[in-house]
Formats: structure tokens, C-alpha cells, sequence
């Protein structure tokens, strides 16, 4: 049986993962903050989707934590899912952004290493790492081959990982970086511009708001479906060869298509009036276009998107007008497409 290990378990794509891997049989430990309640929803879907599901209480940020539960655990397979998965929130907080999505990547590398090395056992590591790596990018779209020029707290963090993914590869270790586009599902939390519009978009089809508040429409984006991600996570791990992939559709779309997209979802066409721009939403620095190549994983792992944008968009709405409706126990003012 295969031993796993997951960090960032609760998270959008840690559900994803835990799931693929509970029904492969594998046997899954997930890395927990400290304090995280039984009760917690995320803790209990995970238990609904991976039952045999054993969960280990770790803080990242103390980096001297994570080799002791790798020693005790001592998986085959490592995936690092953890961190700060907020941009904007790295700009508040730089030094934390920088524990916890580069150095605790770091001290999961060398335990991986030292388990490997006394147990005499091949250890497979995936390090999560994202488009943010590239900053504003000379070049579109972007590919393995794309310079390394971060532009945020967050993609220095992410950066750093990326480069000690091909450190420890040199030392031996079957260690992948996954250059993940942004990638979205009914799961995303609501500080997520893609998630906070198709709430905000259920909200207002049944009558509970009257607008939508959002930073610069022009920014666009390569949106991509979580499980599909997921699916790319695992290939490369178990791929012959360690080495880095970017994984994005390679179709970039603008918030204005995602706000447009959402709202005729809920038969509205004429959405304008419901929306509103706000400066303060904008982020200091933002890459205006992120597009990824995902040529190689194509290639070498076989790996296709199943979902296409429409479709994202379709199944965020449908979920949040069918969660808000249920709790408010309301008529639905739109039909849903």
C-alpha cells in the first residue's frame, strides 16, 4: 500500500487530492494547523471522502516540526499543498509568506532527503508552486523554460521553492515542482475574486445583495478546474522522470468574461449595473496576463484538461445559488443554466 502525505489537506486542492488517492486505497496522512477543530466542515468532508484518513497536527512556520513526522510517517509519496494561498495577502504579510510557502518547502525537501537516505527507499516529493513564479512575464504564454522574476511577497516565496525542488533533485531526490495556473472549483474560499464573484452573483439572482464589488475587470487569467490539477499532481509524482511542469489550459480570460460569463449563468445578460470597481481591491503589483503552456505535461504525463471555462463558471453558480437557496429557503428570481 502506498504511504501519502499531504499537506494543506483542508484546502481546495487538498480535498481534491485526498479524494483521488482515498479511493485509490492509498494510505493518506494529512498535516493540520494546530487547534484545527473535529468539527471543522473541511475536516469533516475530508473524513466523508477518505475515511481511513489520519490526520497530524503541524505548524509549517516551525520548520523543525515537519522532519520528525516525516520520519514517523515515512510516506512514499510527499505532496506540499500547505501555505498562504493568498497573494494579496502576502503583501501584509511578506515575512510569513516567506516561512511558510518557501522555508517550510525547504525543510519538507531535506526530511524527504534524510528519509530516503535511511531508508534506502526512492521518497517522491511534489512541491505546489504557481504562474506567480513568472511576475509580469516578457513572455505569453509561459512555459518550464520562463525566467524566474516574481513580482510579489508570494511568488518570492513560491520562487524560492522552486529553485530548492531542483537542488534536491540534483542530490537524488524524485522532487517535481508544479507550476499550477490558477485553478478554481466550488470549493474555493470566498477571498478568491473567481469564488467571491459567483457567490456574490447567487447572492444577488435570489435578492440578498444588489451589487458586486470588485477590483480591475482587465486582468486576465488562465482559470483551470481544481480536480484536473489534482489529476496532474499525482502523474507527476509517479512520472519516471522528476522534473518541473506547468500546468494551465492555455486559454486566458478577463474578470470582465468571468462577471459576464457568471451572470448568464443566472439569466442576466445586462450585468453592468449590478457591478461596481473599487481601487482598493487592486493589488500594488499585479501581472495583467498570466497564460501557461502546458505542452510538456501533455506530453510526458498524458495530462488534458476535462473542463472548460464555461463550464467552471456553470458549476460555481449552480453551487452557490443551490447552497444559498437551501439555506434561505427562497424561490430562485433567475433560472439556472
Amino acid at each position: 500500500m502506498t504511504v501519502v502525505l499531504v499537506t494543506g489537506a483542508a484546502g481546495q486542492d487538498g480535498y481534491y487530492l485526498c479524494r483521488r488517492l482515498g479511493r485509490e486505497g492509498c494510505d493518506v496522512h494529512a498535516l493540520l494547523r494546530p487547534g484545527t477543530s473535529p468539527a471543522d466542515p473541511r475536516v469533516r468532508d475530508l473524513r466523508t471522502v477518505a475515511p481511513s484518513l489520519t490526520f497530524h497536527e503541524v505548524d509549517l512556520a516551525r520548520t523543525g516540526r515537519l522532519s520528525p513526522v516525516i520520519e514517523a510517517i515515512a510516506p512514499d509519496e510527499i505532496y506540499n499543498l500547505a501555505g498562504m494561498s493568498s497573494v494579496a495577502r502576502s503583501w501584509e504579510d511578506p515575512v510569513g509568506a516567506g516561512e511558510v510557502n518557501g522555508l517550510a518547502a525547504a525543510s519538507l525537501l531535506e526530511a524527504a532527503h534524510a528519509l530516503q537516505e535511511s531508508s534506502g527507499r526512492q521518497v517522491r516529493l511534489l512541491q505546489a508552486s504557481s504562474a506567480e513564479i513568472f511576475g509580469s512575464a516578457a513572455e505569453s504564454p509561459q512555459s518550464e523554460a520562463t525566467p524566474v522574476r516574481p513580482t510579489s511577497p508570494y511568488g518570492a516565496a513560491k520562487a524560492y521553492a522552486h529553485h530548492m525542488v531542483e537542488v534536491y533533485r540534483q542530490r537524488g531526490l524524485h522532487a517535481t515542482s508544479l507550476v499550477l495556473y490558477n485553478h478554481e472549483s466550488p470549493r474555493r474560499p470566498l477571498t478568491f475574486v473567481t469564488r467571491k464573484i459567483t457567490h456574490g452573483v447567487a447572492r444577488i439572482s435570489l435578492g440578498l445583495e444588489t451589487e458586486l464589488v470588485l477590483g480591475s475587470l482587465d486582468v486576465q487569467r488562465d482559470w483551470g478546474w481544481a480536480p484536473d490539477y489534482m489529476d496532474a499532481a499525482v502523474a507527476a509524482v509517479r512520472a519516471d522522470r522528476a522534473q518541473d511542469y506547468v500546468v494551465a489550459t492555455g486559454v486566458a480570460h478577463t474578470v470582465r468574461e468571468f462577471v459576464a460569463a457568471a451572470f448568464a449563468c443566472v439569466g442576466v445578460t445586462r450585468w453592468e449595473p449590478y457591478v461596481r470597481t473599487d481601487p482598493a481591491f487592486v493589488r500594488p503589483v499585479d501581472p495583467s496576463v498570466q497564460l501557461g503552456d502546458a505542452g510538456r505535461a501533455a506530453a510526458d504525463l498524458g495530462w488534458r484538461p476535462t473542463m472548460d471555462f464555461d463550464g467552471i463558471v456553470s458549476a460555481m453558480v449552480a453551487n452557490d445559488v443551490e447552497e444559498l437557496s437551501r439555506s434561505q429557503g427562497g424561490e430562485r428570481p433567475f433560472p439556472v443554466r
